[in-house]
């Protein structure tokens, strides 16, 4: 069976290979273009402009599980005594940008917006969380149906599309030093994959604040989900979790257990167990993870799913992009 898997992998992840050493390739020969963001763009391209064999699916799809891994591996490069000394603030900020956030898009959807109560809450977990990985999370605790998912779905690609984009070509303009930007991007932006892509195409500090903000962020997902769970429960008259043993099972089940391997990893290598050079070999690996899983961000962005996305949808993250993204730059600009 272990074999059979592998061999139904192999293809897309040869696929993801193969674009991650060209985009490498390519940008050592491109003045000031990011590799890993020549990666989703060449991912893109591929995916919108060919029709590719089914088989690739199967690796492809796994591009999340090779960005979480890199993300645990990234933990052996970040400082625990800059984190001590900023951490506290980061930790506020990612805490009143989730509540606003989804207090922001509750409102919208319900007098705004002429969206529905189910894609309401979806939008919100998607924009304040992390993005589809909130959406279906929280569309399975609300039993959200899957022409909702997919709208939602739909409208925060685009989103993570133009905001992996947009947001990089902006650190210059805005004159925001690398640990503002990485921080920013990590409060306003959508997904995890596009959060650290923007980051990395800037420099590698603000890579990694805005993968530790957008981590921060992510660990709220369980504690989103089960209160959604409770709050749709109680309007349909039925029971959701009640005890503190199944909330606290409900929340363990929705939480990004990579977390926990990208704490860990942070903690050997600032015990100093690792030598230099092996930090060194570990921040290598993680790179080339990236490399592919920002292939596999690309090939991911289908033009023909985010046109069913609808204008609804469409409008609520807008509006909030605008709003969180405009404080979030203030209030950061101002703390960090």
């Amino acid at each position: 069976m272990a074999d059979v898997r592998l061999g139904t992998v192999l293809p897309g992840f040869a696929a993801l290979a193969a674009v991650a050493v060209a985009a490498h390739l390519l940008a050592a020969q491109l003045p000031y273009v990011n590799a890993l963001v020549l990666a989703v763009a060449m991912g893109a391209l591929l995916a919108n402009l060919f029709d590719l064999p089914s088989s690739l699916d199967a690796g492809i799809e796994r591009h999340d599980l090779l960005l979480e891994t890199g993300i645990v591996l990234l933990g052996a490069s970040i400082p625990l005594g800059a984190l001590v000394d900023t951490g506290g603030v980061v930790v506020a900020l990612v805490l009143a940008t989730v509540a606003f956030g989804i207090l922001l898009v509750e409102v919208l959807a319900r007098w705004v917006v002429p969206v529905s109560r189910h894609e309401g809450s979806l939008l919100a977990a998607g924009a304040s969380i992390c993005g589809v990985s909130a959406v279906v999370a929280v569309g399975r605790s609300i039993d959200a149906d899957r022409e909702t998912l997919a709208y939602v779905a739909g409208a925060v690609l685009l989103f993570d599309a133009v905001t992996l984009l947009v947001f990089p070509v902006l650190a210059a303009p805005l004159g925001l030093p690398d640990r503002v930007f990485g921080v920013w991007a990590g409060l306003a932006m959508f997904s995890t994959g596009p959060v650290a892509a923007a980051g990395f195409a800037v420099s590698a500090e603000a890579g990694k604040w805005a993968t530790i903000t957008k981590l921060a962020r992510n660990a709220l997902i369980g504690a989103v989900a089960v209160g959604y769970a409770m709050a749709y429960a109680r309007q349909r008259e039925t029971t959701g979790p009640s005890t503190l043993a199944e909330r606290a099972g409900e929340v363990w089940r929705q939480f990004p257990k990579f977390l926990v391997g990208f704490a860990l990893v942070a903690l050997v290598a600032n015990a100093g167990v690792l030598t230099a050079g092996q930090v060194a070999l570990v921040e290598s690996a993680s790179a080339w993870l990236f490399a592919l899983a920002f292939a596999g961000v690309g090939f991911s962005i289908r033009l023909g799913r985010m046109r069913e996305a609808g204008v609804g949808p469409v409008a609520v993250l807008l509006v909030y992009l605008l709003v969180v993204g405009t404080l979030a730059l203030v209030v950061v600009s101002a703390l960090l």
